[in-house]
Order: C-alpha cells, then sequence, then structure tokens
C-alpha cells in the first residue's frame, strides 16, 4: 500500500485560517481510515466511530464559531495509544483484561490535546502493556513486516495518514524505533516533561510520552502543546555540533544501517554541520543491563494486583518479564534508578567537554524486520531513554526498500531547542 500525506501544520493552518471545517476534515481523515485500515490495523475498532467523530468536530466547530482566536489544535484529529484513559472509551492496554481492573480518569496528555482543540479520531493499538506481545498492526510501507512497537498503531496511522498526530509512549524504544520503520518524526521528551499520569504504566522511571508527526514542523506545534512550561527560543538556535557515540554503541546496529548512518553524516558535513566522534557510550553493555532490570522490576511491582488476580490472561512474553522482575534484587534496582542520572550527567559533561549540542545515532538497529510477531530491537533507543533526555527520530532515507530514521539527543530539558534544530536537520536527511 501507500503513505498518504497529512502534515500537522498544514492541518492547523488550514482548520485555523477557515480555509476547511472541523467537520470536513474529519470526514476526509474518516475516509482515509476506511481506505487502509482493512490492510494496516492501526486504530482499535469502534462501533460507531464516525459518529461519535462528527459529533465531536461540530462540537469544537460551534464552540469556536464565533471566536477570533482559535485553540493551537483547533479541529484537529488525534490517535492516542491505548494505554491512556480517555473518557467515554475504554483502555484495553492490548491485553486480555476486564476493561474494568484497566479504568482509570483521563490522562493529562489527552486532556492537554482536547482542550487545545483537538479531536479524538480513536485509540491505537498497542502491543501488549506497552511491551513485546504485538498487535494486528502492519507497516504501511510493506505490509509482510512490522511497524516496530510498542506504539505500533500510533506510528503507522500517522504514515498512512489516517491522522496527523497521534499519541505514544516509550520505555526503551517505542516511539523512536517506530517512527524509523515507519517514516515518520518520532518525539519521546525529556522525562516527565509529558506528564504521564492516567496513563497504563510498565516501568514508571523510564515510562515516557510521546507522539508522531509527519514532520519536524508538525513535531514542533505538539510540542507547544503537550510539554510543560514550553518557551520557544527567543532566535532560531545557531546550527548545532553533532556528536556521534562510541563504535561500541554504534555496533548494535546492522552494518547496511550503519552505512546509512554514515552516509547521512556525510550529508550534515557537506551542509555545513561539525561532527565530532566521541567514547561517550561505551559502557554500553552494563546501561543496556542495568535499564533492563529496572523496567522488568518495576513492571514486576507495578502489575503485581493484576497479575496475581488474571495472571492467565496475560502473553507469555509479559509473563516473562513480570517473572523475570520479580527475581531483581532491591539493590540492583536502587542502583538502577540511581544509573539514570549518572547516565544523564556523564553525557552532560561530554557535551560540554567536547563542544556538543546533539548526540546523531541510528535510530533503530536496522529497518523493519519481516513478520509481525517481533516488533524489533530497541537497544539504540536504550540510553537516551535510560538518562531521560529528549530525543527525536528523523526520516533519512531507506535501506532494502523501507525507511530507515536517525534520532537526535539532547542535553535533560533543552527540548525546545532540539526541535528547533530538528526542522533543519530533517531539510538535510
Amino acid at each position: 500500500m501507500t503513505t498518504h500525506e497529512n502534515p500537522l501544520g498544514e492541518a492547523v493552518d488550514g482548520l485555523r485560517g477557515g480555509e476547511r471545517t472541523p467537520i470536513a476534515y474529519a470526514k476526509t481523515c474518516l475516509e482515509r481510515v476506511d481506505a487502509v485500515e482493512s490492510d494496516v490495523h492501526a486504530l482499535l475498532d469502534e462501533e460507531h466511530r464516525a459518529e461519535r467523530v462528527a459529533d465531536d468536530a461540530s462540537a469544537i466547530e460551534a464552540a469556536h464559531e464565533k471566536s477570533e482566536r482559535k485553540p493551537p489544535l483547533y479541529g484537529v484529529p488525534v490517535g492516542v495509544k491505548d494505554i491512556f484513559h480517555v473518557d467515554g472509551l475504554p483502555t484495553r492496554a492490548g491485553s486480555e483484561l476486564p476493561l474494568e481492573a484497566l479504568a482509570g480518569p483521563q490522562a493529562d496528555a489527552v486532556s492537554a490535546l482536547l482542550d487545545a482543540g483537538a479531536v479524538l479520531l480513536g485509540k491505537t493499538v498497542t502491543t501488549e502493556f506497552a511491551y513485546f506481545a504485538p498487535g494486528p498492526t502492519r507497516n504501511p510501507h510493506n505490509l509482510s513486516h512490522t511497524p516496530g512497537g510498542s506504539s505500533s498503531g500510533s506510528a503507522a496511522a500517522v504514515a498512512t495518514g489516517e491522522l496527523p498526530l497521534a499519541l505514544g509512549s516509550q520505555t526503551v524504544g517505542s516511539v523512536i524505533r517506530p517512527a524509523s520503520f515507519c517514516g515518520v518524526v518520532g518525539v519521546k521528551p525529556s522525562y516527565d516533561r509529558v506528564p504521564s499520569s492516567g496513563v497504563v504504566p510498565l516501568s514508571p522511571s523510564a515510562d515516557h510520552v510521546g507522539y508522531f508527526t509527519q514532520d519536524a514542523a508538525g513535531a514542533r506545534l505538539a510540542a507547544e502543546v503537550l510539554c510543560t512550561e514550553w518557551e520557544p527560543p527567543e532566535d532560531e538556535p545557531d546550527k548545532p555540533v553533532v556528536g556521534v557515540p562510541s563504535d561500541v554503541y554504534l555496533d548494535q546496529a546492522d552494518d547496511a544501517m550503519l552505512t546509512a548512518f554514515e552516509n547521512s553524516l556525510d550529508d550534515l558535513r557537506t551542509a555545513g554541520y561539525e561532527i565530532k566522534r566521541t567514547d561517550a557510550l561505551d559502557t554500553i553493555d552494563s546501561v543496556n543491563a542495568r535499564h533492563n532490570d529496572m523496567v522488568a522490576a518495576e513492571a514486576a511491582l507495578e502489575h503485581g494486583p493484576l497479575y496475581a488476580a488474571y495472571g492467565d490472561r496475560y502473553a507469555q512474553g509479559t509473563v516473562d518479564l513480570l517473572e523475570d522482575g520479580r527475581d531483581v534484587p532491591v539493590g540492583d534496582l536502587v542502583d538502577a534508578r540511581n544509573g539514570r542520572l549518572d547516565l544523564r550527567v556523564a553525557l552532560t559533561d561530554a557535551m560540554d567537554s567536547l563542544g556538543v549540542d546533539v548526540w546523531a545515532a541510528p535510530a533503530a538497529p536496522g529497518p523493519a524486520p519481516e513478520g509481525i510477531d517481533d516488533t524489533g530491537d530497541p537497544v539504540m533507543n536504550l540510553p537516551w531513554t535510560h538518562a531521560g533526555v529528549p530525543t527525536v527520530g528523523l526520516p533519512a532515507g531507506a535501506v532494502s526498500g523501507l525507511p530507515v530514521g536517525v534520532q537526535f539527543a539532547a542535553r535533560f530539558g533543552d527540548d525546545e531547542r532540539l526541535l528547533a534544530w530538528a526542522e533543519e536537520l530533517e531539510a538535510v536527511l
């Protein structure tokens, strides 16, 4: 099948400028859903979706009919990963657990979108509890390949053009990896820059709320709504110096992906970017082990009561995670939690000493694997998640006919400058 353009910036301009109405635009997106959902399976089924969306779009239109200044996402259809609670819609979290066991108040991130005038198009497919047990979603670029996980439905829905903006989450690599696989922009803000309240947890020390758009300009628009205390730079920041981590970390990617990454670095050099090679992340093996222990241990703690009551309804992959987590010593969990700040400080110190503004790395070990039973390896995203630093994944060509991406990470809290730089970086890549 083919992807379809639906950039957030154009949607916002058209809706706020009066060139299209929320009702008409919602209808256009629903028509796109009808055209592709039987192939891509990005959205959860909803019996009366068209009627609900039409009602919501009408309500937004009526509420702001006489307003001279429309809200920032006026009439924009959005998707929400099905670990976010939404008033009026069930939360399944990709699981077979009873709906009442997973019920909760609406997520703050969802409320932020709706308060900004967005229209909820629907819930998007997630792996079970945002871990590895995949749903039915397929990669829009090649239906025999995975879209990635765990935010599979959100990434695929944006890539197909069903909607211009979708919420996801990342505990290891669940935004940046599927963005790379599906050829869209993924953003994982600084840890807790977007509140995670109202989201079914997996590992609270690592869970990040993120999102997908088709381009970097749209990613910046969404950040202004979703990120707390957003303050755009007064002037566009200077071209960043780009740091490249150690080969010990990079060699986790396959040869074809590393070749594509080096080609992207060449493009950046040609465009005037300074590239500095470093030994950062040369202890990646210990970082990986620490993060994986933390996620498993915290998942076991978070899911303890549910697992005790409904353990027979959990997928085997999630069962393995929870059982492994029970065996993590308390001291190791404490060390892993403390290690997040240690890594953040180490990365910041390296940036300061080398004069680096952003890190660049492959967004995944390679293109999307074949089949939909394996969502791919999040190892390239893990250290940036562990450190909690802001990360943006940008499309950067293709390998074997499938999209690949480059991820850029900045200092903790430097989300504003990272997304300002992303637009220029995107143009080069």
